[in-house]
């Protein structure tokens, strides 16, 4: 077998033990991708080292310590406490206000990845206080978030529009906002259909909040740091784990927080878990492994199949990969060259089926979206249960917006 199929073979197997075993599979991930790369490749230790995430593991790592600070000392229970009344203390409408309003604050700039950043540890602990399942909280705010990820305003939405205008395709960016932002919408309305919405609406109940969570000078310099971070990346555009640290460091050194409760909150077995995949996802990138997907798509596409058909490619890579980095930049300039290939279709389905497809998927636990809900999951939580879940349903994605896309899409353009 070459060394590209060894890779797949080898994330097959990472999958299939995030399902049937306790092991973290991270530990795996890394295990199985040193002697594909190493033996089967060919490449040096140190091509395989290259591959750790370091920009994921730092930005994961610096946003779980900014909140972790306001966790230890009981700032963010306050919060969470008065955001829980902006749903009157019903537990029904938490899981509507958890989407629309990351799908507000992603749609005005910052995009899925920073909102989530934001609102994933103060909503996964809203949810956990609520009732809720954090599989739903956790799919209602991934895809609220998602669902306003490509407005002209975002960078992903920089780069869809970049790359659907060197396919010739300009001009449809609220088009593709629009339907991107029904995918999710309806994703969502199924997941709260499925994973316990019915029920929180029939018990009517409300949310058992505190008679009084008194804000302390500690608190109030905390959440104000955190405020100046949000502003930080959504105004000035700052990068978010380099920020965070350095609202960490700020709220560390004016002692409103200790830095041993602050490292107990971090999630680190979840650290390691989606780091230790990204890498065996690397060798999968380098290897050519990505490449025995993308070129089943001449193969089995006709001009009457291609939208469902590349929205199931896309999605299946970018389960694995980067929506953003790998999957847009890649398959948006080629699409006019796809169509002509094929002798028929529209370009512009076919460029929307790859931006819904690929992103749909995006709550899977080997994204940041899912990661970063992961990482927020309160203390005592399951991570490994929710990393199966969130697996499971990113991956039933592909099928999803394949459907979508193939009997949907035509909607937008007419």
């Amino acid at each position: 077998m070459t060394a590209a199929q060894l890779s797949v073979v080898a994330l097959a197997v990472v999958i299939a033990a995030s399902f049937f075993s306790r092991i973290n599979v991270g530990i795996l991930a890394v295990a199985l991708a040193g002697p594909v790369a190493l033996h089967a490749a060919g490449w040096s230790p140190d091509e395989v080292l290259r591959l750790f995430p370091a920009p994921l593991f730092l930005t994961l790592l610096g946003v779980t310590l900014l909140f972790g600070v306001a966790q230890a000392n009981g700032a963010m229970a306050a919060l969470t406490h008065g955001m829980l009344r902006l749903a009157g203390g019903r537990a029904r409408w938490v899981p509507a206000l958890f989407f629309l309003l990351a799908c507000a604050v992603s749609t005005v700039g910052p995009g899925a990845i920073a909102t989530l950043a934001l609102l994933a540890p103060l909503g996964m602990a809203a949810g956990v206080r609520a009732g809720i399942p954090p599989l739903l909280t956790a799919l209602m705010l991934g895809n609220g978030a998602n669902a306003g990820n490509l407005s002209p305003f975002s960078a992903v939405g920089v780069i869809v529009a970049d790359g659907m205008g060197a396919a010739g395709l300009t001009g449809h960016q609220w088009t593709v906002w629009a339907a991107n932002f029904t995918a999710h919408l309806l994703v969502a309305l199924v997941a709260w259909a499925l994973f316990g919405g019915p029920r929180l609406w029939r018990e009517t109940t409300r949310v058992a909040l505190d008679a009084a969570v008194p804000f302390d000078g500690r608190h109030r310099v905390t959440l104000a740091v955190i405020a100046l971070f949000v502003l930080a990346v959504t105004v000035l555009k700052a990068h978010i784990g380099l920020t965070a640290f350095a609202g960490v460091a700020f709220l560390l050194l004016v002692g409103v927080g200790d830095d041993a409760a602050t490292l107990k909150q971090v999630p680190w077995a979840v650290l390691v878990m989606v780091c230790g995949v990204s890498v065996l996802i690397g060798v999968l990138e380098k290897t050519g492994g990505m490449s025995l997907f993308s070129d089943l798509l001449a193969r089995i596409a006709t001009p009457a199949s291609v939208n469902g058909v590349i929205a199931f490619v896309t999605g299946t890579i970018s389960t694995y990969s980067s929506t953003s980095g790998v999957v847009y930049p890649t398959f948006l300039p080629t699409v006019s060259d796809v169509v002509a290939r094929l002798g028929g279709g529209s370009a512009l389905e076919v460029a929307l089926s790859i931006n819904v497809g690929a992103a749909l998927v995006d709550v899977s636990p080997l994204s940041t979206l899912g990661a970063l809900c992961i990482a927020a999951l309160p203390k005592g939580g399951d991570e490994k249960r929710l990393f199966r879940q969130l697996l499971l349903w990113g991956t039933s994605m592909t099928v999803v917006g394949a459907l979508f896309c193939q009997f949907c899409i035509g909607w937008f353009i007419r």
